[in-house]
């Protein structure tokens, strides 16, 4: 949110409490520290403007961090995306061994409906948080963030005359950066590398967490496919009993 550099403040007033929400841009960082010092230089400087104001504490839960909140879902919280693919009725008939109008109607009636029935937040969609997971632990972000960086809603349509499938995710909350924290760990260090994404971008600063967020909801938009094919195809106890309950005897393995 905000150009190079720019800053918004939104604020919302409960009683006589004031609460602010700092949007900032922080490069390729993800940014939480570098913000948090910049609202203290904030909270000082408010301080000396008006003595008479208490300030109760740096973070208000307006944020909001690690936790469900309709802010990140409605307003995006760190990077917002949206990516989209058209499947050819080909590929879903054979590689996805079910039909378009099948899928469209599944995510309506699972995705759409199913999450409305259950009072969804932002949880519009097959398993995203499964991949937001993985992504995060590979390439060294902060995990807990993956309760709000999974919000995401996986639209379905038929296009080309009703033959192939468009598909898309929507993630306003995506929470990613290349430099800083656990990406500096040997192993989340090697992943940012084979991204291309490692560290800071010199020439254009921010464009590799950029980068790292369309990478998170690309890898979103292949699971939600082949999950919710699998579901559409009748597959998905059958995946899970063939490939989730190995023969191998894994204690010798390790031994």
């Amino acid at each position: 949110h905000g150009g190079r550099g720019n800053s918004i403040i939104q604020c919302a007033i409960a009683g006589k409490n004031l609460y602010m929400r700092f949007v900032c841009s922080t490069g390729d960082a993800m940014g939480m520290n570098m913000v948090s010092k910049g609202v203290q230089n904030v909270l000082d400087y408010l301080q000396n403007e008006y003595p008479d104001m208490d300030v109760i504490g740096i973070s208000g839960n307006f944020c909001s961090d690690k936790k469900p909140a309709a802010v990140n879902w409605i307003e995006g919280r760190g990077k917002s995306v949206v990516c989209e693919a058209i499947i050819t009725e080909e590929v879903v008939k054979k590689v996805l061994k079910t039909e378009v109008a099948a899928l469209v109607e599944l995510n309506m009636l699972k995705n759409l409906t199913g999450s409305a029935m259950a009072g969804a937040l932002g949880g519009f969609n097959a398993h995203a948080s499964n991949i937001v997971s993985t992504v995060f632990i590979a390439t060294g972000q902060d995990p807990a963030q993956n309760i709000e960086s999974s919000h995401c809603i996986t639209m379905m349509e038929a296009v080309n005359d009703g033959k192939d499938l468009h598909i898309s995710v929507t993630m306003p909350s995506i929470e990613v950066g290349t430099v800083g924290g656990g990406t500096q760990l040997a192993s989340q260090s090697a992943c940012l590398n084979l991204l291309g994404v490692k560290g800071a971008n010199r020439e254009a600063p921010g464009s590799n967490a950029r980068l790292l967020a369309t990478v998170v909801a690309g890898s979103v938009l292949a699971g939600e496919l082949s999950l919710m094919s699998a579901i559409s195809a009748g597959q998905l106890v059958n995946s899970h009993m063939k490939y989730n309950r190995s023969t191998k005897d894994v204690t010798k393995a390790s031994s």
